[in-house]
C-alpha cells in the first residue's frame, strides 16, 4: 500500500466513522432515563422544561415521552425518543426532557394513578403538548400537526394540562 492509498484509507475511515457517530442520534429511540434538571440549566440544550399541571393526585406514576414531531412517529410504538417516570405528586410537576437535536417534537404524558402500567381510561389521566383537545372521535391521539413545536439549541419551556375523564 502506498502512502497516497494509506492517507486516503485513513480519510476514508475517519469519515465513515463520523457517519456512525452521526447515525445513533437519528436512530435513538426508547431511552428511559430520569429527570435531570441540570440538562435545562441556562446554556443547556437542546432539551424541553415540561411544567404539567392539574395532576389529580399524588399516587401513581407520571409518564413524560418525547416523540418526533413527525407523522411517522408521533404516539407510534416503541418510536418513543426519551420516557422519564416519576412518582405523582398532586398539583404541579417541573421534568427536563433532553431532546437528541435541534427538531421538532411532542410531549406525551400519562398519569397511571394505580401503577399498574396499564392505559385505564376511567381512572388515569393524560395530555400532550400544545393542549389539543381529545375526544372519542381521535381516540385520543391528535394529528402531530396540533402537538407538534419546535425546539433549538437551547432549552424550550412548555406547559401541559392534565386531563381525566
Amino acid at each position: 500500500m502506498t502512502s497516497t492509498t494509506k492517507t486516503l484509507a485513513g480519510m476514508a475511515g475517519v469519515a465513515l466513522a463520523g457517519v456512525a457517530l452521526a447515525a445513533p442520534v437519528q436512530a435513538q429511540y426508547r431511552q428511559t432515563i430520569s429527570d435531570n434538571p441540570a440538562k435545562c440549566a441556562a446554556g443547556a440544550g437542546p432539551a424541553v422544561r415540561v411544567t404539567v399541571t392539574g395532576i389529580k393526585e399524588s399516587k401513581g406514576t407520571m409518564r413524560v415521552q418525547s416523540y418526533r414531531g413527525t407523522q411517522q412517529d408521533w404516539l407510534e410504538k416503541g418510536k418513543w425518543i426519551n420516557r422519564i417516570e416519576a412518582p405523582a405528586r398532586a398539583g404541579s410537576m417541573t421534568f427536563c426532557m433532553p431532546v437528541p437535536a435541534p427538531g421538532t417534537y411532542g410531549i406525551a404524558v400519562r398519569h397511571d394513578i394505580n401503577g399498574n402500567g396499564k392505559t385505564d381510561i376511567f381512572a388515569d389521566g393524560g395530555a400532550m403538548s400544545n393542549n389539543p383537545s381529545i375526544n372519542i372521535w381521535n381516540l385520543g391521539k391528535p394529528s402531530y400537526k396540533k402537538t407538534a413545536f419546535k425546539v433549538g439549541n437551547g432549552v424550550e419551556s412548555i406547559t401541559i394540562a392534565m386531563r381525566y375523564r
